[in-house]
């Protein structure tokens, strides 16, 4: 087998482009002439006239109502733009005739108001029909830049926490697990003690070969929030080995932080040398002295990768490790950290809810130590090759703040936009990721 390269879904950004401000307005719509129906029910059809929803200047749709009935329909097609602070910023309707049998489309020219991404809501309502369907757009994100500057000590507060891991021998242990491996692969539970004497595990999966002196390229597979990563058993690369790593807190490695669900992302977080995340973080690099031990893997063929929190771990990963040679993150959380305080649930919502029990704790002091652990101050960092993804309708991590995080990065990069999804990866991302690290290792066969 030989993976296909998928380099059409990819788009490359740089901040080239002018600031504009929006303000044009013009909308329009032509129908089509009567015809032959293809259901028996009305529907609709939103599409962006840029396939990424990303536009310089003006937004552009065009909505189109298919009436296969045998009435003529009658009514109105309105939106309404909000900012990703959910303030309203536009609201605008048009009146709509579909005749029967035929199909109609309205052209829409929508404004946003400057650099940044916005929510859109179409709402049609004729004669016999009703809907509201939800999109995004993007005006020129290759200019979102963050407002808040890292903390002066970040860089010295990081090499400090490599340096207190490094005095923890990492005593590792890989264990040959038989009645999980198979006929293609052999399985291997990985132990290791990591910052603060922390347990920490994770599953090594390697193809089996009859060559002795056979090496590997390998996945360092990160996971998500809580999420427990189990070994990869679908291996159908002979080139290609994995480490899937359970963080402290997380999985297989619960034994000394064992938190209910949203009370992780708030262990000891009003502490910057305490806070849960500092382990995590070092766990990771923990993994990739792990890696470097194993004579059958290859040392300069490490990929590291994640969705959402292991998104976040990826990146750290990469910034403060400069073994990782290729790194991917999906949808990355805890993004301009600051910004998310008006904007999503999640990490706030648990933040606020652990502030009750804290008194004298502000979230101002929180905030402050959590700068030490956003992201975006991390990624100027990183200077492997790096891919990304997004979807403009994430309600965990906005758009505008994951573009805070790849804009900031000035390695060779590419991001893949889903204009239609949430916090999801889609499989297209996933081909693209197994196609470009093939690619980037040479691993053909």
């Amino acid at each position: 087998m030989r993976f296909i390269k998928f380099v059409c879904f990819l788009i490359v950004l740089t901040a080239t482009q002018p600031f504009w401000i929006i303000t044009a307005n013009a909308q329009s719509h032509t129908e089509t002439k009567p015809g032959k129906a293809d259901n028996t029910e009305i529907s609709t059809l939103i599409t962006a006239a840029n396939k990424n929803a990303i536009f310089d200047e003006i937004a552009k749709y065009t909505f189109e109502v298919k009436n296969p009935t045998e009435n003529d329909q009658q009514g109105k097609i309105s939106y309404d733009v909000v900012d990703e602070n959910g303030q309203k910023i536009r609201t605008d309707s048009i009146k709509i005739s579909v005749l029967k049998k035929a199909t109609a489309k309205y052209n829409f020219d929508i404004p946003g108001k400057g650099v940044g991404f916005y929510r859109v809501n179409f709402m049609v309502n004729i004669t016999d029909y009703d809907d509201t369907l939800h999109k995004a757009f993007g005006i020129k994100p290759e200019l979102i830049t963050s407002t808040v500057k890292k903390p002066a000590d970040f860089d010295a507060y990081w090499q400090k926490a490599k340096d207190d891991l490094a005095k923890v021998k990492p005593k590792f242990q890989v264990l040959f697990m038989p009645k999980m491996s198979t006929k293609t692969c052999n399985v291997y539970l990985v132990q290791m003690q990591s910052l603060d004497n922390i347990t920490i595990r994770g599953w090594l999966t390697e193809p089996v070969s009859k060559n002795p002196d056979k090496k590997f390229a390998i996945v360092l597979g990160l996971p998500g929030y809580q999420i427990d990563l189990s070994p990869i058993m679908t291996i159908d690369d002979p080139d290609l080995a994995f480490l899937t790593l359970n963080v402290r807190g997380q999985g297989n490695s619960r034994d000394v932080i064992n938190t209910r669900r949203d009370e992780f992302v708030v262990h000891n977080i009003e502490d910057k040398n305490k806070y849960v995340m500092r382990g995590v973080i070092m766990d990771c690099i923990r993994a990739m002295d792990f890696i470097y031990t194993r004579p059958e893997l290859k040392h300069d063929n490490i990929f590291a990768k994640g969705g959402s929190m292991g998104g976040f771990l990826a990146i750290t990963t990469a910034s403060l490790d400069k073994r990782v040679n290729l790194c991917s993150a999906q949808s990355p959380i805890f993004a301009d950290m600051r910004s998310l305080i008006k904007r999503v649930k999640f990490p706030i919502s648990a933040i606020n809810t652990y502030l009750k029990t804290q008194p004298g704790l502000s979230l101002n002091k929180i905030m402050d130590n959590l700068d030490y652990f956003d992201v975006k101050n991390f990624a100027p960092n990183v200077k492997c090759k790096f891919i990304m993804s997004v979807g403009l309708l994430d309600t965990y991590v906005p758009p505008t703040n994951d573009f805070v995080v790849f804009n900031s990065i000035s390695t060779q990069k590419k991001i893949m936009i889903f204009k239609d999804l949430g916090h999801d990866v889609s499989p297209l991302y996933i081909q693209l990721e197994n196609s470009w690290m093939h690619d980037q290792f040479g691993l053909f066969f």
